[in-house]
């Protein structure tokens, strides 16, 4: 197995279970409260029809159906018997708890299922959803995955996100005093934003001592309101040179114990208005490795 510079959700998973882990993207038919009227109608500025699932299963089949359809397309790629049922698409404990207890379940009865990743809001874990996620994480192996995206204000208003970072920190509380482990998700690159300000959220997340972290460039998809807004407001977007940079920065400020669960991500590629290299997810995870490489840094070197 080749050992990386920073520490992967797929070393964390084979020093878990001892093997090769697949997760399976899932979507499960919810909906989100930043678009159905209750925090908002459009979501967030960035967000397209498929809620950040573009690569789900689709959410006119069953759960059992997309986890076959899932396993069979993602065993082309890797020989597994284990997975983590990936709930993916808009905020996944945005339902009656009774639906939410259903549809978890129906996916950890499966064979092979091993986990549970379920991404969702801050401002969507009541009480009850709390004590039903902390409930699982005694059953299973379980995180949660929380879209951030910045600590900035005037980011915040700007993509529209819904939520103040204190709703967000107050999440991070309520999952860590239940030991479920929590994943932080950011886009660097987002509109107006400097370098040193992606870095600070970079370093805000690092000082949450929490489980992981997910990055990834921001990259816009026709149809969505980001789309129509760079076409009229056209805005500086990062090179892959210069993300490579800013994630490499960001590397070296994480603690050495949270796990990177990825440092890139690529839309739909029929989507996919611009930046055109963000499609090329082999040649920027090789950028990151060299850039590590070159500097001779690692995770962790520059985490107080």
């Amino acid at each position: 197995m080749e050992i990386k510079r920073y520490y992967t959700l797929n070393q964390e998973l084979r020093k878990v279970f001892g093997e090769k882990v697949v997760k399976l993207s899932l979507d499960a038919g919810f909906t989100c409260p930043n678009r159905d009227g209750n925090i908002g109608k459009r979501g967030c500025i960035f967000c397209g029809e498929k809620g950040g699932g573009e690569f789900a299963g689709s959410r006119i089949q069953s759960i059992e159906e997309q986890i076959e359809q899932q396993k069979k397309l993602l065993s082309k790629k890797w020989k597994a018997n284990s997975y983590i049922a990936y709930f993916q698409s808009f905020t996944n404990t945005y339902a009656p708890i009774e639906k939410l207890r259903k549809i978890y379940w129906q996916a950890l009865n499966i064979k092979g299922m091993v986990g549970l990743a379920i991404a969702t809001r801050p401002d969507c874990l009541s009480d009850e959803v709390l004590s039903l996620l902390e409930q699982l994480n005694q059953k299973t192996f379980l995180w949660i995955e929380l879209g951030l995206q910045s600590i900035h204000f005037k980011t915040e208003k700007f993509i529209r996100r819904g939520y103040p970072l204190s709703v967000y920190n107050q999440a991070i509380e309520e999952l860590k005093k239940r030991k479920i482990r929590v994943v932080t998700h950011l886009i660097m690159g987002l509109p107006y934003e400097t370098k040193e300000e992606m870095l600070k959220s970079i370093e805000a997340v690092a000082y949450t001592d929490t489980w992981g972290i997910k990055l990834h460039s921001l990259y816009i998809q026709k149809g969505t309101d980001l789309y129509k807004y760079y076409l009229k407001n056209p805005f500086p977007l990062l090179s892959k040179q210069e993300y490579i940079n800013i994630v490499v920065d960001g590397i070296e400020l994480l603690p050495k114990a949270m796990v990177v669960h990825r440092v890139t991500g690529d839309g739909e590629k029929e989507l996919l208005y611009t930046p055109k290299w963000s499609s090329d997810k082999r040649s920027v995870l090789n950028g990151i490795d060299q850039e590590l490489n070159r500097r001779n840094t690692y995770q962790g070197i520059r985490f107080h």
